[in-house]
């Protein structure tokens, strides 16, 4: 009888994790290690070369749950090669779904940030240089905007962009897309009635200068929109931003939740919705009065148009046909007022997470 030292057995299980692991091979879901940047995770075979070309496009997602066919169109976009879910928050849950449920694609991997550092790291640099598709999760954009603005990773990704790769994002991930985006950067979510009543207050934190997009490039975009409530404070983004001289004609576009606008090469976009949610669009007229700090939003003038589903939209220069409302609004003493109203009641607005 031969009896196994505690060496011996030590070495026997380090043999069993190898073979398990190279028996999983690459489609299982693998960790990397903790770096204290970032975290590491991917599902899939990353070294799998993708199957189809890549094709430029846009997902504007408003948060909450996903719409299939949207996703889809985005895995087509890119190649139903390899994605890169990018966020400053949470692990892997996002990737298992994408591979999983919609499947479609040759990998997904995903990449926390927890600081700055990390978007310079030549790993993770490798790892995004290589994406064919790159999503940005949600969370707090303000951790974005801090950790990537002016980074390697930050020109990576317009460069991916410029390559003819598709870009998207949600919630937080969506509020940076724009020309011109919402920073959140005093660590509070503005409600509507607060940017109304103080335009050029603290709490208005525009940042600018940070992605390059095609037909973005004069857009503030905001995110959960019709749920929350966030028609004031989109109309107090794009007056904030034409008063700093970030735009010069801002265009407004909030996503409901639960739906997606995706934009083609071509500037051809359409609504994905799973309840019947809505993309608006948001103009100022071509003149406003002068700005007081502290002082209430006065503005009439202002146009909304709510693109659904059966819309047929156009980026540049914008037409939506058949819209599925159309309205003018007026601001006075930052009191939001809709003529025609909308046919529904709107939400009181809330403080939930930027």
């Amino acid at each position: 009888m031969v009896f196994a030292t505690p060496l011996t057995r030590a070495w026997l299980r380090i043999v069993t994790l190898v073979v398990a692991f190279v028996l999983a091979g690459p489609a299982a879901a693998r960790d990397a290690a903790p770096t204290g940047s970032h975290l590491h995770f991917a599902i899939g075979d990353t070294r799998t070369e993708r199957p189809a070309r890549t094709s430029p496009g846009l997902m504007l997602m408003g948060g909450s749950d996903w719409v299939k066919p949207a996703f889809q169109w985005f895995s087509r976009q890119a190649g139903n090669g390899n994605i890169v879910i990018l966020r400053a928050s949470g692990k892997d849950d996002l990737q298992k779904r994408w591979y999983e449920d919609i499947g479609g694609v040759a990998s997904v991997q995903t990449i926390v940030f927890n600081d700055r550092t990390a978007a310079a790291d030549p790993r993770v640099l490798d790892v995004v240089a290589k994406a064919d598709g790159i999503f940005i999760a949600g969370g707090d954009q303000s951790r974005y905007i801090r950790y990537w603005k002016g980074t390697p990773l930050n020109r990576l990704l317009d460069e991916h962009v410029r390559n003819g790769k598709p870009l998207g994002g949600t919630s937080a991930g969506l509020a940076i897309l724009g020309h011109a985006s919402y920073g959140a950067l005093d660590g509070r979510s503005l409600i509507s009635p607060h940017a109304l009543a103080d335009p050029l207050g603290a709490s208005v934190t525009l940042d600018s200068g940070f992605l390059d997009l095609p037909f973005l490039d004069d857009v503030v975009t905001d995110t959960h929109f019709f749920e929350r409530n966030r028609f004031g404070r989109l109309i107090t983004f794009l007056v904030r931003a034409r008063h700093e001289g970030r735009i010069a004609d801002p265009l407004g576009i909030g996503v409901d939740e639960n739906t997606m606008l995706c934009i083609e090469a071509d500037g051809r976009a359409r609504v994905f919705s799973a309840d019947n949610g809505h993309a608006w669009f948001i103009r100022l007229p071509r003149t406003m009065p002068p700005l007081r700090t502290g002082v209430a939003l006065d503005l009439d003038g202002i146009r909304i148009i709510a693109a659904g589903s059966a819309s047929h939209i156009h980026m540049r220069p914008l037409s939506i046909s058949p819209p599925a409302l159309e309205t003018t609004a007026s601001v006075h003493d930052g009191v939001l007022e809709f003529d025609p109203a909308l046919p529904f009641p709107l939400p009181t607005p809330t403080s939930d997470p930027p």
